[in-house]
């Protein structure tokens, strides 16, 4: 059978792109009953056999606010033969002595564009998380951690509406200068479009924050997630986050649904002849797998597509 996707180049595009899996830390952390641990180190395995090389594997923190990620003790020793970058999320410095417990090299700090969304997750204000934040991307720092920021409700908050653009920059600006080596702007609730995408990274570079520093996080609600990650790409971004299989969402953000599949993207970037080191059949077979655990299909469409062919 011939090769598809035909690879046709487009113009001004990177000629490589790193994706930031988050299937195994952002999408099952969405799901209503936890997953065992083993089927949650076997998942990792395969994201990294299928060419994925880096893996966001859990959250510390408290049990009571994410139990479906209780487990980060008993999973991260599972992972030491992963032959992938392994970043963990902290909301704090008690999640950070255990991450840095563990040998957690890769960490990640989440905060928010809007005061409502701080309120909801973080149970405090914009300015007090940065302050929480302040400690914790130091210490990592100090101990040669690599520090990734995460800026939730970049293009839009369900509470608030619209954000503006420049609030958006002033969080993001603040994240970098705690200390941050890179920045992920999510679309929480997916109702970022293209135009708004590049407003975003333009205002950031003419604040003096640099493209090679930023990821991108698109959430598929209103069927926009490739499209801005093209926005994104043609702007120069060549870090795309994902979730295999599509798994995932936000639990304090009702109406955010999954995250942009692996797979598509991976479809989209093969056919644009863009370099990602990723084996989609593998890929495809692993969400494939993982669907099975969970007892329903994937929704990536591109999982669907390639599973039920003959």
């Amino acid at each position: 059978m011939s090769r598809l996707p035909m690879t046709v180049p487009a113009p001004g595009l990177p000629a490589r792109v790193r994706i930031h899996e988050v299937g195994a830390r952002d999408g099952l952390q969405n799901e209503k009953t936890a997953v065992p641990t083993q089927v949650k180190a076997e998942f990792v395995h395969r994201l990294a056999a299928a060419g994925l090389t880096t893996i966001e594997a859990t959250s510390f923190v408290h049990p009571k606010w994410v139990p479906q990620l209780a487990d980060a003790e008993q999973l991260f020793p599972l992972l030491g033969d992963v032959d992938a970058a392994l970043p963990v999320l902290v909301p704090n410095e008690r999640g950070l002595d255990r991450a840095l417990a563990l040998g957690a090299t890769r960490i990640a700090v989440f905060g928010s564009a809007t005061e409502t969304f701080a309120s909801r997750n973080l149970n405090r204000t914009v300015a007090e998380s940065l302050a929480m934040f302040e400690p914790v991307v130091a210490r990592a720092k100090e101990g040669g951690a690599h520090v990734r920021g995460y800026l939730s409700m970049c293009f839009g908050d369900p509470w608030e509406g619209p954000v503006p653009v420049h609030q958006v920059v002033r969080v993001a600006k603040a994240l970098l200068d705690l200390g941050c080596d890179e920045l992920s702007l999510g679309d929480t609730i997916g109702v970022a479009t293209p135009g708004h995408v590049q407003a975003l990274l333009s205002a950031l570079n003419e604040d003096a924050v640099p493209t090679d520093r930023i990821g991108v996080h698109f959430h598929d609600t209103y069927g926009q997630a490739l499209s801005n990650t093209l926005a994104a790409l043609q702007h120069g971004v060549t870090t795309v986050d994902a979730s295999a299989g599509g798994l995932g969402g936000c639990p304090y953000a009702k109406s955010a649904t999954g995250n942009l599949a692996t797979e598509d993207l991976v479809w989209m970037l093969d056919g644009l002849g863009v370099e990602t080191g990723v084996d989609l059949a593998a890929l495809t077979a692993t969400s494939v797998w993982m669907a099975e655990q969970l007892g329903r299909p994937s929704p990536s469409r591109t999982v669907r597509a390639l599973s039920h062919k003959e």
